[in-house]
Protein backbone atom coordinates (compact mmCIF):
# COMPACT_ATOMS: atom_id res chain seq x y z
CA UNK A 1 0.00 0.00 0.00
CA UNK A 2 1.72 3.55 -1.07
CA UNK A 3 0.29 6.92 -0.83
CA UNK A 4 -2.59 7.83 0.29
CA UNK A 5 -3.57 9.18 3.94
CA UNK A 6 -2.10 7.12 7.03
CA UNK A 7 -5.41 7.95 8.57
CA UNK A 8 -7.45 6.02 6.11
CA UNK A 9 -4.95 3.33 6.46
CA UNK A 10 -5.23 2.71 9.34
CA UNK A 11 -8.94 2.77 9.27
CA UNK A 12 -9.49 0.49 6.57
CA UNK A 13 -6.86 -2.34 8.42
CA UNK A 14 -8.96 -1.72 11.77
CA UNK A 15 -12.27 -2.06 10.10
CA UNK A 16 -11.31 -5.11 8.13
CA UNK A 17 -9.82 -6.47 11.27
CA UNK A 18 -12.72 -6.13 13.20
CA UNK A 19 -15.51 -7.13 10.61
CA UNK A 20 -13.03 -10.42 10.01
CA UNK A 21 -13.11 -11.33 13.81
CA UNK A 22 -16.35 -10.52 14.41
CA UNK A 23 -17.71 -12.54 11.40
CA UNK A 24 -15.42 -15.64 12.43
CA UNK A 25 -16.78 -15.04 16.11
CA UNK A 26 -20.23 -15.16 15.37
CA UNK A 27 -19.55 -18.35 12.89
CA UNK A 28 -18.10 -19.99 16.29
CA UNK A 29 -20.79 -18.85 18.43
CA UNK A 30 -23.72 -20.46 15.61
CA UNK A 31 -22.30 -23.12 15.74
CA UNK A 32 -21.43 -23.35 19.34
CA UNK A 33 -24.75 -22.99 20.26
CA UNK A 34 -26.29 -25.33 17.30
CA UNK A 35 -24.51 -28.14 18.31
CA UNK A 36 -25.15 -27.42 22.12
CA UNK A 37 -29.08 -27.25 21.20
CA UNK A 38 -28.50 -30.41 18.75
CA UNK A 39 -26.98 -32.35 21.73
CA UNK A 40 -29.78 -30.89 24.37
CA UNK A 41 -32.35 -31.98 21.50
CA UNK A 42 -30.95 -35.53 20.96
CA UNK A 43 -30.58 -36.58 24.93
CA UNK A 44 -34.81 -35.21 25.13
CA UNK A 45 -35.22 -37.90 21.84
CA UNK A 46 -32.94 -40.71 23.52
CA UNK A 47 -35.25 -40.26 26.83
CA UNK A 48 -38.05 -41.07 24.82
CA UNK A 49 -36.01 -43.61 22.81
CA UNK A 50 -35.24 -45.21 26.26
CA UNK A 51 -38.86 -45.51 27.23
CA UNK A 52 -39.88 -46.96 24.15
CA UNK A 53 -37.35 -49.88 24.62
CA UNK A 54 -38.45 -50.42 28.35
CA UNK A 55 -42.19 -50.07 27.27
CA UNK A 56 -41.68 -52.85 24.61
CA UNK A 57 -39.73 -54.97 26.58
CA UNK A 58 -42.37 -55.32 28.99
CA UNK A 59 -45.07 -56.36 26.18
CA UNK A 60 -42.42 -58.83 23.94
CA UNK A 61 -43.75 -62.23 24.23
CA UNK A 62 -41.89 -65.40 22.74
CA UNK A 63 -43.12 -65.18 19.37
CA UNK A 64 -41.24 -61.96 18.83
CA UNK A 65 -44.21 -60.10 18.66
CA UNK A 66 -45.13 -56.36 20.47
CA UNK A 67 -47.97 -55.53 22.00
CA UNK A 68 -49.22 -51.30 21.72
CA UNK A 69 -46.94 -49.70 24.19
CA UNK A 70 -49.26 -47.77 26.57
CA UNK A 71 -48.75 -43.97 27.20
CA UNK A 72 -44.57 -43.04 26.97
CA UNK A 73 -44.81 -39.31 28.51
CA UNK A 74 -45.26 -37.15 25.22
CA UNK A 75 -49.03 -36.71 23.99
CA UNK A 76 -47.81 -35.77 20.50
CA UNK A 77 -47.12 -39.66 19.70
CA UNK A 78 -51.42 -39.82 19.62
CA UNK A 79 -51.89 -36.64 17.51
CA UNK A 80 -52.07 -37.73 13.45
CA UNK A 81 -48.81 -36.11 12.03
CA UNK A 82 -47.61 -34.07 14.97
CA UNK A 83 -44.33 -34.33 13.81
CA UNK A 84 -43.37 -36.67 16.67
CA UNK A 85 -43.35 -40.70 15.48
CA UNK A 86 -41.81 -44.03 16.60
CA UNK A 87 -41.23 -46.87 14.81
CA UNK A 88 -40.35 -50.45 15.14
CA UNK A 89 -38.89 -52.41 12.17
CA UNK A 90 -37.24 -55.76 11.96
CA UNK A 91 -34.02 -55.55 10.93
CA UNK A 92 -34.63 -58.43 8.58
CA UNK A 93 -36.46 -57.47 5.64
CA UNK A 94 -37.40 -54.00 7.01
CA UNK A 95 -41.56 -54.64 8.01
CA UNK A 96 -42.42 -52.36 10.16
CA UNK A 97 -43.48 -54.13 13.34
CA UNK A 98 -45.43 -51.35 15.28
CA UNK A 99 -45.85 -47.41 14.86
CA UNK A 100 -46.83 -44.71 16.43
CA UNK A 101 -50.50 -43.55 16.22
CA UNK A 102 -49.47 -40.18 14.71
CA UNK A 103 -47.67 -41.74 11.74
CA UNK A 104 -51.47 -42.78 10.53
CA UNK A 105 -49.85 -45.14 7.99
CA UNK A 106 -46.91 -42.56 6.62
CA UNK A 107 -43.71 -44.07 6.13
CA UNK A 108 -40.66 -43.35 8.33
CA UNK A 109 -37.65 -42.72 6.75
CA UNK A 110 -34.84 -43.97 8.64
CA UNK A 111 -30.83 -42.78 9.09
CA UNK A 112 -29.34 -46.01 7.81
CA UNK A 113 -32.07 -45.35 5.05
CA UNK A 114 -30.08 -41.98 4.34
CA UNK A 115 -26.50 -43.70 4.83
CA UNK A 116 -26.02 -43.52 8.20
CA UNK A 117 -24.14 -46.77 9.88
CA UNK A 118 -26.04 -48.01 12.79
CA UNK A 119 -24.92 -51.04 15.38
CA UNK A 120 -26.21 -52.05 18.43
CA UNK A 121 -23.38 -50.07 19.88
CA UNK A 122 -23.71 -47.24 17.83
CA UNK A 123 -27.29 -45.30 17.46
CA UNK A 124 -27.41 -42.72 14.41
CA UNK A 125 -28.79 -39.42 14.70
CA UNK A 126 -29.99 -37.55 11.35
CA UNK A 127 -32.36 -34.98 10.01
CA UNK A 128 -35.48 -36.23 7.59
CA UNK A 129 -38.03 -35.35 5.48
CA UNK A 130 -41.16 -36.75 6.89
CA UNK A 131 -44.82 -36.81 6.36
CA UNK A 132 -46.31 -34.04 5.04
CA UNK A 133 -42.78 -33.14 4.06
CA UNK A 134 -41.83 -32.03 7.68
CA UNK A 135 -38.28 -31.85 9.03
CA UNK A 136 -37.44 -34.11 11.44
CA UNK A 137 -34.70 -35.18 14.01
CA UNK A 138 -34.28 -39.05 13.83
CA UNK A 139 -32.24 -41.19 16.60
CA UNK A 140 -32.06 -45.16 15.50
CA UNK A 141 -30.45 -47.82 17.14
CA UNK A 142 -30.67 -51.27 17.44
CA UNK A 143 -32.52 -53.28 19.81
CA UNK A 144 -32.04 -57.43 20.84
CA UNK A 145 -34.88 -58.07 23.31
CA UNK A 146 -34.12 -61.14 25.16
CA UNK A 147 -32.81 -62.97 22.44
CA UNK A 148 -35.63 -62.74 20.24
CA UNK A 149 -34.91 -61.03 16.64
CA UNK A 150 -32.93 -57.78 16.13
CA UNK A 151 -35.45 -54.51 15.78
CA UNK A 152 -34.89 -50.94 14.71
CA UNK A 153 -36.20 -48.80 16.86
CA UNK A 154 -36.41 -44.60 15.81
CA UNK A 155 -37.83 -42.34 17.40
CA UNK A 156 -38.66 -38.78 15.65
CA UNK A 157 -39.34 -35.29 16.83
CA UNK A 158 -40.33 -32.35 14.81
CA UNK A 159 -36.85 -30.01 14.30
CA UNK A 160 -38.73 -26.74 13.34
CA UNK A 161 -38.46 -25.85 16.96
CA UNK A 162 -35.05 -26.44 16.99
CA UNK A 163 -34.58 -24.71 13.03
CA UNK A 164 -36.62 -21.49 15.23
CA UNK A 165 -34.49 -21.36 17.95
CA UNK A 166 -31.39 -21.37 16.45
CA UNK A 167 -32.60 -18.75 13.77
CA UNK A 168 -33.28 -16.90 16.26
CA UNK A 169 -30.56 -17.05 18.00
CA UNK A 170 -28.49 -16.49 14.94
CA UNK A 171 -30.76 -13.55 14.44
CA UNK A 172 -29.79 -11.94 18.07
CA UNK A 173 -26.14 -12.60 17.38
CA UNK A 174 -25.46 -11.28 13.91
CA UNK A 175 -27.29 -7.67 15.45
CA UNK A 176 -25.21 -8.00 18.82
CA UNK A 177 -22.19 -8.28 16.80
CA UNK A 178 -23.28 -6.00 14.19
CA UNK A 179 -23.62 -2.91 17.13
CA UNK A 180 -20.13 -4.18 18.31
CA UNK A 181 -18.80 -3.65 14.71
CA UNK A 182 -19.91 -0.43 14.64
CA UNK A 183 -18.75 0.56 17.86
CA UNK A 184 -15.31 -0.83 17.22
CA UNK A 185 -15.28 0.84 13.60
CA UNK A 186 -16.55 3.91 15.45
CA UNK A 187 -13.86 3.66 18.44
CA UNK A 188 -11.21 3.03 15.69
CA UNK A 189 -11.76 6.11 13.68
CA UNK A 190 -12.19 8.06 16.80
CA UNK A 191 -8.64 6.60 17.83
CA UNK A 192 -6.89 6.66 14.76
CA UNK A 193 -8.31 10.83 14.55
CA UNK A 194 -6.85 10.82 18.24
CA UNK A 195 -3.33 9.28 17.23
CA UNK A 196 -2.85 11.51 14.44
CA UNK A 197 -3.77 14.58 15.86
CA UNK A 198 -0.45 15.52 16.85
CA UNK A 199 1.08 14.71 13.22
CA UNK A 200 -2.05 17.33 11.70
CA UNK A 201 -0.87 20.00 14.73
CA UNK A 202 2.75 19.38 13.15
CA UNK A 203 1.39 19.90 9.44
CA UNK A 204 -0.14 23.07 10.57
CA UNK A 205 2.73 24.22 12.23
CA UNK A 206 5.19 23.74 8.99
CA UNK A 207 1.81 25.48 7.02
CA UNK A 208 2.87 28.31 9.10
CA UNK A 209 6.42 28.41 9.00
CA UNK A 210 6.00 28.05 5.13
CA UNK A 211 3.78 31.25 5.37
CA UNK A 212 6.00 33.32 7.42
CA UNK A 213 3.71 33.33 10.36
CA UNK A 214 5.99 31.05 12.92
CA UNK A 215 9.83 30.34 12.89
CA UNK A 216 9.51 26.96 14.63
CA UNK A 217 7.41 24.21 15.43
CA UNK A 218 5.12 23.27 18.05
CA UNK A 219 6.63 22.56 21.73
CA UNK A 220 4.02 20.64 22.69
CA UNK A 221 4.32 17.10 20.98
CA UNK A 222 4.32 13.34 21.62
CA UNK A 223 7.69 12.17 21.96
CA UNK A 224 7.58 9.94 19.44
CA UNK A 225 7.46 12.64 16.69
CA UNK A 226 8.85 15.21 19.17
CA UNK A 227 12.88 14.54 17.93
CA UNK A 228 11.86 15.05 14.01
CA UNK A 229 9.93 18.63 14.74
CA UNK A 230 13.21 19.34 16.44
CA UNK A 231 15.32 18.20 13.99
CA UNK A 232 12.97 20.25 11.22
CA UNK A 233 13.84 23.40 13.32
CA UNK A 234 17.69 22.29 13.01
CA UNK A 235 17.20 22.01 9.31
CA UNK A 236 14.95 25.28 8.45
CA UNK A 237 17.45 27.29 11.21
CA UNK A 238 20.18 26.18 9.11
CA UNK A 239 18.96 26.93 5.66
CA UNK A 240 18.51 30.23 7.43
CA UNK A 241 21.77 30.86 8.38
CA UNK A 242 23.10 29.67 5.35
CA UNK A 243 20.70 31.56 3.15
CA UNK A 244 21.84 34.54 5.32
CA UNK A 245 25.79 34.07 4.62
CA UNK A 246 24.89 33.95 0.53
CA UNK A 247 23.87 37.50 1.21
CA UNK A 248 26.57 38.45 3.14
CA UNK A 249 28.87 37.40 0.49
CA UNK A 250 26.85 38.62 -2.51
CA UNK A 251 26.50 41.57 -1.07
CA UNK A 252 30.07 42.19 -0.34
CA UNK A 253 30.88 41.05 -3.92
CA UNK A 254 28.63 43.48 -5.18
CA UNK A 255 30.63 46.03 -3.34
CA UNK A 256 33.87 45.03 -4.18
CA UNK A 257 32.77 45.47 -7.72
CA UNK A 258 30.95 47.98 -8.11
CA UNK A 259 32.96 50.54 -6.14
CA UNK A 260 36.43 50.04 -8.91
CA UNK A 261 33.18 50.44 -11.66
CA UNK A 262 32.14 53.34 -10.26
CA UNK A 263 35.91 54.96 -10.07
CA UNK A 264 36.50 54.00 -13.28
CA UNK A 265 33.53 55.78 -14.68
CA UNK A 266 33.97 58.96 -12.59
CA UNK A 267 37.54 58.83 -13.95
CA UNK A 268 36.92 58.09 -17.47
CA UNK A 269 33.38 61.02 -17.54
CA UNK A 270 36.23 63.62 -16.78
CA UNK A 271 37.83 63.50 -19.98
CA UNK A 272 36.76 64.19 -23.28
CA UNK A 273 38.78 61.51 -25.50
CA UNK A 274 36.94 58.63 -27.69
CA UNK A 275 39.01 56.24 -25.39
CA UNK A 276 37.38 57.57 -22.24
CA UNK A 277 33.99 57.52 -23.48
CA UNK A 278 34.45 53.66 -24.83
CA UNK A 279 35.62 52.94 -21.05
CA UNK A 280 32.29 54.60 -19.86
CA UNK A 281 30.51 52.29 -22.12
CA UNK A 282 31.82 49.33 -21.21
CA UNK A 283 31.92 49.84 -17.45
CA UNK A 284 28.40 50.71 -17.59
CA UNK A 285 27.68 47.79 -19.48
CA UNK A 286 29.69 45.94 -16.86
CA UNK A 287 27.69 46.96 -14.39
CA UNK A 288 24.44 46.50 -15.69
CA UNK A 289 26.24 42.86 -16.29
CA UNK A 290 27.25 42.46 -12.88
CA UNK A 291 23.76 43.69 -10.90
CA UNK A 292 21.84 40.86 -13.34
CA UNK A 293 24.19 38.27 -12.04
CA UNK A 294 24.23 39.29 -8.99
CA UNK A 295 20.23 39.52 -8.74
CA UNK A 296 19.88 36.30 -10.19
CA UNK A 297 22.72 34.41 -7.48
CA UNK A 298 20.39 36.58 -4.40
CA UNK A 299 17.19 35.25 -6.25
CA UNK A 300 18.71 31.46 -6.35
CA UNK A 301 19.23 31.61 -2.88
CA UNK A 302 16.16 33.29 -1.51
CA UNK A 303 13.93 30.93 -3.55
CA UNK A 304 15.11 28.42 -1.44
CA UNK A 305 14.24 29.98 2.36
CA UNK A 306 11.66 28.45 3.77
CA UNK A 307 9.06 30.63 4.87
CA UNK A 308 9.45 34.10 2.57
CA UNK A 309 6.14 34.79 1.44
CA UNK A 310 5.21 38.51 0.33
CA UNK A 311 1.77 40.15 -0.14
CA UNK A 312 1.20 40.84 -3.73
CA UNK A 313 -1.27 43.83 -2.96
CA UNK A 314 0.34 46.22 -1.55
CA UNK A 315 2.98 45.39 -4.35
CA UNK A 316 1.33 45.68 -6.82
CA UNK A 317 -0.05 49.09 -5.64
CA UNK A 318 2.75 50.89 -4.89
CA UNK A 319 4.16 50.05 -8.28
CA UNK A 320 0.69 51.48 -10.23
CA UNK A 321 1.27 54.39 -8.13
CA UNK A 322 5.23 54.53 -8.96
CA UNK A 323 4.78 54.32 -12.51
CA UNK A 324 1.55 56.22 -13.13
CA UNK A 325 3.70 59.64 -11.71
CA UNK A 326 7.02 57.77 -13.84
CA UNK A 327 4.74 58.17 -17.09
CA UNK A 328 2.62 61.20 -16.11
CA UNK A 329 3.64 63.00 -19.27
CA UNK A 330 2.49 60.47 -21.53
CA UNK A 331 -0.86 60.26 -19.39
CA UNK A 332 -0.79 56.12 -19.09
CA UNK A 333 -3.67 54.98 -17.17
CA UNK A 334 -2.83 51.91 -15.60
CA UNK A 335 -5.97 49.50 -14.23
CA UNK A 336 -5.73 46.97 -11.77
CA UNK A 337 -7.32 43.49 -10.46
CA UNK A 338 -5.99 42.02 -8.10
CA UNK A 339 -7.58 38.81 -6.31
CA UNK A 340 -7.95 39.23 -2.50
CA UNK A 341 -5.74 37.45 -0.32
CA UNK A 342 -2.89 36.16 -2.76
CA UNK A 343 0.29 35.58 -1.28
CA UNK A 344 3.70 35.27 -3.42
CA UNK A 345 6.04 32.61 -1.94
CA UNK A 346 9.15 34.52 -2.54
CA UNK A 347 10.90 37.75 -1.81
CA UNK A 348 8.76 41.41 -2.48
CA UNK A 349 11.93 43.05 -4.17
CA UNK A 350 12.19 40.06 -6.72
CA UNK A 351 7.99 40.33 -7.40
CA UNK A 352 8.68 43.73 -7.35
CA UNK A 353 11.88 43.77 -9.83
CA UNK A 354 9.40 41.53 -12.33
CA UNK A 355 6.64 43.27 -12.13
CA UNK A 356 8.01 46.85 -12.50
CA UNK A 357 9.99 45.71 -15.63
CA UNK A 358 6.78 44.74 -17.21
CA UNK A 359 4.43 47.73 -16.18
CA UNK A 360 7.60 49.53 -17.24
CA UNK A 361 7.76 47.80 -20.54
CA UNK A 362 4.11 48.30 -20.95
CA UNK A 363 4.06 51.73 -20.20
CA UNK A 364 6.62 52.83 -23.13
CA UNK A 365 4.59 50.67 -25.63
CA UNK A 366 1.04 51.29 -25.03
CA UNK A 367 -1.05 53.64 -26.63
CA UNK A 368 -2.51 55.20 -23.51
CA UNK A 369 -3.50 52.20 -21.35
CA UNK A 370 -2.22 49.19 -19.11
CA UNK A 371 -4.12 46.80 -17.71
CA UNK A 372 -2.26 44.84 -14.69
CA UNK A 373 -4.20 41.07 -13.37
CA UNK A 374 -2.92 39.05 -10.07
CA UNK A 375 -4.93 36.00 -9.71
CA UNK A 376 -4.39 31.98 -9.08
CA UNK A 377 -3.01 30.15 -12.09
CA UNK A 378 -6.51 28.67 -13.19
CA UNK A 379 -4.58 25.89 -14.80
CA UNK A 380 -3.39 24.42 -11.87
CA UNK A 381 -4.30 21.26 -10.98
CA UNK A 382 -6.84 20.98 -7.78
CA UNK A 383 -3.72 18.53 -5.66
CA UNK A 384 -0.92 20.54 -7.18
CA UNK A 385 1.40 23.26 -5.33
CA UNK A 386 -0.56 26.87 -5.71
CA UNK A 387 0.72 29.01 -8.44
CA UNK A 388 0.41 33.14 -8.71
CA UNK A 389 -0.96 34.32 -12.38
CA UNK A 390 0.25 38.14 -13.21
CA UNK A 391 -1.01 39.29 -16.53
CA UNK A 392 0.28 42.73 -17.98
CA UNK A 393 -1.62 43.95 -20.87
CA UNK A 394 -1.26 47.15 -22.56
CA UNK A 395 -3.01 48.45 -26.03
CA UNK A 396 -0.17 49.09 -27.84
CA UNK A 397 0.98 47.71 -31.58
CA UNK A 398 2.22 44.30 -29.80
CA UNK A 399 4.44 41.87 -31.08
CA UNK A 400 4.16 39.82 -34.16
CA UNK A 401 4.39 35.71 -33.29
CA UNK A 402 7.89 35.66 -34.34
CA UNK A 403 9.16 38.19 -32.39
CA UNK A 404 7.91 37.24 -29.30
CA UNK A 405 10.65 34.73 -28.70
CA UNK A 406 13.48 37.23 -29.13
CA UNK A 407 11.94 39.65 -27.00
CA UNK A 408 12.89 37.74 -23.84
CA UNK A 409 16.70 37.03 -25.01
CA UNK A 410 19.22 38.98 -22.85
CA UNK A 411 20.28 42.08 -23.90
CA UNK A 412 18.34 42.17 -26.87
CA UNK A 413 16.28 45.21 -27.81
CA UNK A 414 13.76 45.05 -30.81
CA UNK A 415 13.50 49.17 -31.12
CA UNK A 416 16.85 51.29 -30.08
CA UNK A 417 14.60 54.41 -30.02
CA UNK A 418 12.85 53.93 -26.98
CA UNK A 419 15.11 53.73 -24.00
CA UNK A 420 16.52 50.43 -22.25
CA UNK A 421 19.56 47.93 -21.78
CA UNK A 422 17.19 45.30 -23.43
CA UNK A 423 17.96 43.24 -20.30
CA UNK A 424 13.82 43.96 -18.65
CA UNK A 425 12.39 40.65 -20.21
CA UNK A 426 15.72 38.51 -19.80
CA UNK A 427 15.42 39.36 -16.07
CA UNK A 428 11.70 38.84 -15.86
CA UNK A 429 12.15 35.05 -17.73
CA UNK A 430 15.13 34.03 -15.25
CA UNK A 431 13.04 35.15 -12.33
CA UNK A 432 10.21 33.01 -13.56
CA UNK A 433 12.67 30.01 -14.17
CA UNK A 434 14.46 30.65 -10.61
CA UNK A 435 11.53 30.39 -8.65
CA UNK A 436 10.18 26.89 -10.86
CA UNK A 437 7.17 29.77 -12.54
CA UNK A 438 7.44 30.56 -16.40
CA UNK A 439 6.90 33.78 -18.57
CA UNK A 440 5.74 34.29 -21.95
CA UNK A 441 3.99 36.92 -24.15
CA UNK A 442 1.31 36.43 -25.97
CA UNK A 443 -1.27 39.01 -27.87
CA UNK A 444 -3.81 40.79 -25.68
CA UNK A 445 -7.31 41.01 -26.12
CA UNK A 446 -6.43 44.90 -25.71
CA UNK A 447 -4.79 44.83 -29.05
CA UNK A 448 -1.49 45.04 -27.82
CA UNK A 449 1.27 42.81 -26.12
CA UNK A 450 -0.02 40.29 -22.82
CA UNK A 451 2.85 39.16 -20.60
CA UNK A 452 1.85 36.16 -18.23
CA UNK A 453 4.72 35.60 -15.36
CA UNK A 454 3.64 32.49 -13.34
CA UNK A 455 5.01 32.19 -9.73
CA UNK A 456 4.55 29.99 -6.80
CA UNK A 457 1.93 30.97 -4.83
CA UNK A 458 0.79 30.28 -1.21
Amino acid sequence: MTGGSLARRFFVLAALWSTLALAVAGFVLIAVYRGHVERAFDDRIAIHMKTLVAALADQADAGGSFRMPGDLGEPRFEMPLSGWYWVVRRVDGGNVVLASPSLTGEILPLPSEAGETVTRRAPATAYVEGPDRQRLRVLERIVDFDGLREFRLAVAADAGALDRDIAGFRWRAVMVLALVGLGSVASALFQVRLALAPLERMRASLARIRSGEATRFDADLPAEIAPLAHELDALVEANREAMERSRTHVGNLAHALKTPLAVLVNEARGSDEPLARHVVEQAELMREHVQHHLDRARIAAQRRVIGVVTDVEPVVERLARAMRRIHADKGVAIDVAIEPGLKFRGEREDLEEALGNLVDNACKWCDGRVLLTATHDPAVARDAPARLLLVVEDDGPGLPPEQRAVAVERGRRLDETVPGSGLGLSIVEETARLYGGSFRLDASEMGGLACRLVLPAL
